[in-house]
């Protein structure tokens, strides 16, 4: 029993040696967004420990509205919806057009909470346009999207854990249209290959860096046609996913 505790005690103190490690290199880097426990800042560049910042905006909504003020992103914030005592949302936001933001939502009335806003914002600057620029020489003007809020349950069953849409804090995004007329669909191009597919799967990829749950066709038949993207704090379906 006493070399276990001792073996704990240094695994411990091996912990707490290796984050104060890993701090000081960020620190020394100019990365604070590599350190857990900095101020998030959406115009720094995406960093290990950004994601989980962004989630744990979640019950900060002025927060959260500050820094999509402080980003250049224009929004309106939305009046309180309550729908029974599961459903509903008090800190949800809307994307002006202008500002900091350059793609459109269609349809156009997209109202997500502000984690996820959040979220979306720094997907297009780092993410989303990156990679259209890379692949395509285009830019993305709008994103498709099956919306956010809805009262339900996970897969709109009778019984279980309610879904994250259920609090407006997550977004199934189906296609993109770029500034040349090029559209991508996620149901028609994600098993075809090419510029498209890999475009696809950059952004996926990409999004898991910023949201608590990213799930795509590679998950399961349920999401062939669309990417969810959510900022619960342990993620929509009890853990982080990203597939």
């Amino acid at each position: 029993m006493k070399a276990v505790r001792r073996l704990l005690r240094v695994l411990v103190t091996l912990a707490v040696l290796l984050g104060i490690a890993f701090a000081l290199y960020a620190v020394l880097r100019n990365r604070p967004q590599d350190v857990p426990w900095t101020r998030l800042d959406l115009s720094e560049p995406i960093g290990a420990f950004t994601g989980r910042k962004l989630a744990g905006l979640a019950g900060h909504s002025g927060e959260c509205r500050a820094l999509l003020h402080a980003a250049g992103v224009r929004y309106t914030r939305l009046p309180a919806v309550r729908s029974g005592k599961r459903c509903g949302y008090d800190d949800a936001v809307r994307f002006q057009t202008g500002g900091a933001q350059t793609i459109d939502y269609s349809p156009a009335r997209l109202g997500t909470s502000c984690p996820v806003a959040a979220g979306l914002a720094k997907w297009e600057w780092d993410v989303v346009q990156p990679a259209a620029q890379r692949l395509f020489g285009a830019r993305v003007e709008t994103i498709e999207h099956f919306g956010s809020y809805s009262c339900r349950r996970i897969y709109g069953r009778s019984a279980g854990d309610w879904s994250e849409h259920a609090t407006a804090n997550a977004v199934d995004i189906a296609a993109f249209r770029l500034s040349d007329g090029t559209r991508i669909s996620v149901v028609k191009d994600w098993a075809k290959g090419g510029d498209k597919a890999a475009f696809l799967r950059e952004v996926r990829t990409g999004g898991c860096k910023l949201f608590a749950t990213v799930l795509s066709p590679d998950y399961n038949a349920a999401h062939r046609d669309h990417f969810h993207l959510d900022q619960a704090s342990r993620g929509e379906m009890g853990w982080r996913v990203c597939r």
